[in-house]
């Protein structure tokens, strides 16, 4: 299949230490080239999401300690203007990683020095080496005890007796994890689910047994498709859309970075806030709620014994939808950067949809066909992906407004 393809030779790509990144721009810079890097080798969402993070402002903090233009997100160490960004910016992603994953350590290292072998030796490239091995250093540190490797104690709710699924919830510690911008995970905290006796509820409910059923009649083949487009999760869905805008807008090195730190940061924070409230309201899935239609205390709802979603419902709670606050959380960041909702054409290819490619010049065109497609899927209602996705707005609004911001320009005498 062509994403095993692609996987195949990203993959050789990495262990080569030079990037090609096929399905985007040609144009590139340190700042994509080593996202890329990251993406390949990051852990499953959402720790995957928290290495990006941790890459991509360790990055930034590298390069800005040369130009000095941002607040630092971290740490600002003393650095001479000449100091090489490109040795700075890879040296302290190539350091995270190898920090993060110590059994690929042999593997990142060949290609931070592949990398670093293209830079010109001489003092600008050792002082950027020794610059982005102390950030990198400063990076780990503080993330090493922030909750993300706590172990699970999630306690399935039953009675003495009573059999329950055994399967292990997915991220039930990471309403515990530290923020690298919220002030704590709740800040986001959404009101509880509707109520069951609503009519929104019926009309969401219906919907969503109607088009998201495994074997829908009423689901067409475009939104089949699309369903199946948005099975994929975490970094590899989202980090190839601002790859692709940093390549478009031909953005330096400093702004790029700081562009995608806050992209990376946004949706790191998003997934903490949206499982704090997963797994604070503990709402059901579709598939519990329409095999128990005639419990649920609505008229207008009614069991199907048999329904299934399109695909194997995601290990933790409902509500709110996690794929639209990561896309909500995306297009605020984006939308605050460039000032529009559009954009240059991206485009995304799925590793859940192989051979289908999508592309988009808007972004709440982007957003919205996420939304649709997790009720299309048959794991999501309706009003929880509308509250996911205004989750995500805020929480991106919030990164951008609060962290690397402009350093104030100072009057000369």
């Amino acid at each position: 299949m062509k994403s095993l393809r692609l996987a195949s030779i990203f993959r050789k790509v990495v262990l080569a230490g030079a990037l090609t990144s096929l399905a985007e721009p040609a144009v590139a810079n340190v700042i994509t080239d080593w996202d890329a890097k990251a993406v390949a080798v990051a852990a499953p969402a959402p720790q995957g999401q928290r290495e990006l993070a941790m890459v991509h402002v360790a990055m930034f903090d590298a390069v800005n300690s040369i130009e000095r233009r941002y607040r630092p997100y971290l740490v600002q160490l003393t650095a001479l203007k000449t100091t090489s960004q490109e040795a700075a910016a890879a040296t302290a992603a190539g350091t995270v990683l190898v920090g993060l994953h110590p059994e690929k350590a042999g593997e990142m290292k060949d290609a931070l020095a592949t990398y670093l072998a293209t830079i010109a030796d001489g003092e600008a490239k050792s002082d950027g080496i020794k610059l982005g091995e102390a950030i990198a250093a400063k990076v780990l540190q503080a993330r090493a005890n922030d909750g993300a490797n706590a172990a699970d104690a999630y306690r399935p709710k039953t009675k003495p007796g009573v059999y329950v699924p055994t399967p292990i919830t997915v991220a039930s510690v990471w309403p515990g994890v530290a923020p690298f911008a919220l002030a704590k995970p709740s800040q986001f905290r959404p009101q509880p689910p509707i109520s069951l006796e609503s009519k929104e509820w019926s009309t969401d409910y219906n919907e969503l047994k109607t088009y998201g059923g495994k074997t829908s009649t009423k689901r067409s083949l475009q939104q089949t498709e699309t369903a199946r487009f948005w099975l994929m999760v975490g970094a590899p869905a989202y980090h190839p859309v601002p790859r692709q805008l940093v390549a478009a807008k031909q953005m330096s090195v400093i702004d790029s970075a700081r562009f995608m730190a806050l992209f990376a940061v946004a949706l790191n924070d998003a997934y903490i806030a949206v499982f704090d409230a997963k797994y604070h309201y503990e709402f059901w899935r579709p598939i519990t709620a329409i095999r128990n239609g005639d419990i649920d205390g609505n008229l207008a709802t009614e069991l199907e014994a048999t329904w299934q979603p399109i695909d194997n419902t995601p290990m933790h709670p409902e509500y709110p939808c996690a794929h639209c606050i990561q896309s909500g959380a995306a297009v605020a960041v984006i939308e605050s950067v460039f000032g529009s909702a559009d954009i240059p054409e991206v485009s995304v290819s799925s590793s859940t949809a192989p051979g289908v490619t999508h592309r988009w010049t808007n972004l709440v065109v982007f957003s919205d066909e996420i939304a649709n497609a997790r009720i299309w899927a048959g794991f999501h209602y309706r009003f929880s992906t509308r509250v996911g996705t205004d989750m995500g707005h805020q929480i991106g609004e919030y990164v951008v407004k609060s962290v690397m911001q402009p350093q104030p320009v100072t009057g000369s005498r």
